[in-house]
């Protein structure tokens, strides 16, 4: 079966009397705009987002007949849990994390990271409070920059050329 967009969120999607068929998705599957899996049920399954990023998440609905409702499942994997004391130590943490350009990910006050035992080892060593625990990896930081040119020209690094550019002819 070829899925090719999103029907909507469980939260808000009517699931009636129909069987849900969780599709399990690892963290960094998310945003593949081509996927190949299998249902817990067995049931082959196709994402195929050609047009744009499918940003799937948690309890979304990717397909749904009468009887049966096809709905995204992220899995828990090995993950650092941080828990900053102030707001130096997020500052600290989030340079040694993106020292490494590893996603960054925001659940109830703590930074959680995809486990990778240098790091691991480097944070607990720095002294900062973290464990290795297995969870889910939900709510993304997004901190990429918009490459130049795109927005119409609103990115940060457009803004201050046209500021600069302009100062300069005044």
């Amino acid at each position: 079966m070829v899925i090719q967009k999103k029907l909507g969120n469980l939260n808000t999607f009517p699931v009636e009397s129909r069987i849900i068929d969780w599709l399990p998705v690892e963290w960094f599957e998310t945003d593949k705009r081509i996927l190949h899996k299998k249902t817990l049920s067995g049931r082959e399954i196709i994402l195929k987002f050609l047009n744009e990023n499918p940003g799937l998440t948690q309890d979304d609905v990717v397909y749904e007949d009468e009887q049966c409702l096809v709905v995204i499942d992220i899995t828990p994997c090995d993950s650092m849990v941080i828990h900053p004391a102030n707001l130096y130590e997020m500052a600290s943490v989030c340079y040694e994390i993106g020292n490494k350009h590893l996603p960054v990910f925001y659940d109830e006050g703590a930074i959680l990271v995809p486990y990778e035992a240098p790091l691991f080892l480097l944070l607990q060593a720095s002294g900062f409070s973290m464990r290795q625990e297995k969870r889910k990896l939900l709510r993304s930081l997004k901190t990429t920059v918009t490459p130049h040119g795109l927005n119409e020209g609103k990115s940060l690094f457009s803004k201050i050329m046209q500021l600069t550019t302009s100062s300069q002819h005044a």
